[in-house]
């Protein structure tokens, strides 16, 4: 099983006919994933392979059903993107696009109140469900196996590592989600892990961050009221030099707060198993 997306998703792909557009919905689409609609102003009425393309969203869900969206444009035009997917009520919107400026994601943060879409991102690299054959994203899909670990993570290389030493272990999959690094984002730690909690094929969550910002204290606080289901974290930025911004516009540490020592200790005084190492993430699987 997997959470938000499967193999009955309806994606449309904003910005398909774009370089990054036409190159991911190629390879999301072979993976499984059911494209049903692109959109590309000005050129309705035209194919990208054997997908129709449609001027709006709003046109696309009437035509087809849609009822997610993966978002490949520009950092200038990415706010309308989001805000036409937002208008057009799908179930949820998922922004690759990374350099969209703060002030917008504010806009955007705000715009959703009272909204039916869940946006995930921006500047993530998607999610993907290994047995339910749907990718949603830039990630490197062969390195993904069908299973049931939940994986949650602000950042997109880092969660290929996990993932790869996990299916080499043979922990495969339910569905793996990236939720971006910067500072403000649609769907965070705690939304996913209510729906992992959720999830009855989800047997265990494993949840990866890194320094700066609060996110994973604010989750350590919730994993330990709420969450019934074994978590096993892990921090990055152990060795990032004092006062030195590292990475992901999240990954800014303010007057001592949000270093990999500070988040490691939340964690645990939460109960929550912490690996020290990526490899050490399959060993504490295995207990």
């Amino acid at each position: 099983m997997s959470i938000l997306t499967n193999k009955n998703t309806r994606l449309i792909v904003q910005g398909i006919t774009g370089k990054q557009g036409s190159f991911h919905a190629e390879l999301c689409e072979k993976y499984g994933t059911n494209i049903v609609a692109g959109i590309s102003p000005g050129k309705e009425g035209t194919f990208f392979k054997n997908i129709p393309i449609y001027n709006t969203v709003k046109r696309a869900v009437k035509e087809k059903k849609a009822n997610a969206s993966i978002i490949l444009v520009p950092a200038p035009y990415a706010i309308d993107a989001i805000m036409e997917a937002i208008d057009a009520g799908l179930d949820f919107v998922v922004c690759i696009t990374e350099g969209i400026p703060i002030q917008d994601t504010m806009r955007i943060k705000a715009y959703l109140k009272n909204k039916k879409t869940k946006l995930i991102g921006p500047n993530s690299p998607g999610l993907i469900s290994p047995g339910d054959k749907a990718k949603i994203g830039i990630m490197p899909a062969h390195i993904y196996r069908n299973g049931n670990i939940g994986v949650i993570s602000r950042s997109g290389t880092l969660t290929y590592e996990v993932v790869a030493e996990l299916s080499k272990n043979g922990f495969g999959q339910s569905t793996c989600i990236g939720i971006g690094g910067d500072p403000i984002i649609g769907t965070n730690f705690i939304d996913c892990l209510q729906m992992f909690e959720k999830d009855k094929e989800t047997s265990t969550i494993v949840m990866i961050g890194e320094i700066g910002g609060n996110a994973e204290e604010k989750a350590a606080e919730y994993i330990k009221k709420h969450i019934t289901k074994p978590v096993i974290a892990y921090i990055c930025g152990l060795t990032a030099p004092p006062e030195k911004q590292m990475g992901h516009a999240g990954a800014i540490i303010s007057k001592g707060k949000g270093t990999a020592e500070e988040k490691i200790k939340k964690l645990k005084n939460a109960g929550i198993e912490v690996a020290n190492t990526i490899e050490e993430i399959s060993a504490k699987i295995k207990t």
